[in-house]
């Protein structure tokens, strides 16, 4: 549930100190788009990079360079960097779902694959694109899985697949650390996520035990915000909880629209039955009985 205020918790002294959400926007930037030893620590805890593969060093894109993703107003888009490979990583905090959300991201991920021929470049030259998505709601109703990894695969030869475009998705919401227990770094980076958004007594002693995650506690704190960056973190959030409202209200509204026009089709079959019985000469009586259709209904027929 999102608050539209600042978390309380309590440091070792006793002094209470206030935390920010990491999902919103402000806080999501200034842990994951100003401090690369952070965002290459996340990458490589959560992505399914190759044996040997794993990030040592990352650069961010300058805006120039960045690709152009369509955005959306509960979507961060601002995380985007490559390693010393050159490689590409795209990281995006979804904070609502909608059915479009995959297409326009894979669409964005895509784009940033294509952007890197320049004029005069040779096709070689293209270098893989990874698109991370978190996400802060639950899409796939239909099985436990929180983490879901899409990439060009042989249909026939699972083993084969094509280099260039992989994308991850991640449901926060279902995440728990048992399910992750084998990459130890990724779960506390998740469980950063999902557990600084409500009053803690104490930071977890395994966040202060990681340099990396100690240091992104440190930057949801208050103090850390300008007066300027806290009222946009609370008209972020309230934006956020506004949209949820609407879709909420929409949503039922739909409901019960659908009930009505299913009550109102059945009754249209009724009628539609009573006719045929009626024809059939059985008394107007005994179909009002049966068919659950007042007398001056069935005379109107």
């Amino acid at each position: 549930m999102i608050n539209n205020s600042a978390e309380t918790t309590v440091n070792q002294s006793g002094n209470p100190i206030r935390l920010l959400d990491p999902k919103s926007d402000i806080v999501f930037k200034k842990i994951f788009g100003q401090h690369p030893e952070l965002i290459k620590s996340f990458l490589n805890g959560i992505l399914p990079l190759p044996k040997g593969r794993l990030i040592e060093s990352i650069s961010y894109l300058p805006p120039e360079q960045s690709p152009r993703i369509p955005a959306m107003k509960n979507t961060i888009v601002d995380v985007k960097c490559t390693d010393q490979e050159g490689h590409i990583f795209i990281v995006e905090m979804q904070m609502t779902w909608s059915k479009s959300f995959l297409k326009r991201f894979l669409f964005g991920t895509s784009k940033a694959f294509v952007q890197q021929l320049g004029r005069g470049k040779a096709y070689n030259t293209l270098c893989p694109v990874y698109g991370v998505a978190i996400v802060n709601e639950t899409f796939e109703n239909t099985t436990k899985d929180w983490f879901h990894h899409y990439r060009l695969t042989n249909v026939k030869d699972l083993d084969k697949s094509l280099e260039g475009l992989e994308l991850v998705f991640l449901e926060l919401p279902k995440f728990t650390s048992q399910t992750f227990s084998e990459r130890k770094v990724g779960a506390l980076w998740l469980r950063f996520l999902k557990e600084i958004n409500g009053p803690l007594l104490s930071i977890p002693q395994e966040f202060q035990d990681n340099p990396d995650i100690s240091r992104a506690v440190e930057l949801t704190q208050e103090s850390s915000y300008t007066p300027a960056e806290l009222e946009a973190y609370d008209e972020y959030l309230d934006a956020i909880r506004v949209e949820q409202t609407v879709r909420e209200d929409s949503e039922q509204i739909g409901i019960a629209k659908g009930r009505e026009e299913r009550e109102q089709q059945f009754h249209e079959e009724r009628k539609s039955m009573a006719r045929n019985i009626l024809r059939d000469g059985v008394s107007i009586e005994r179909v009002s009985e049966y068919i659950g259709l007042s007398i001056e209904e069935l005379k109107q027929l």
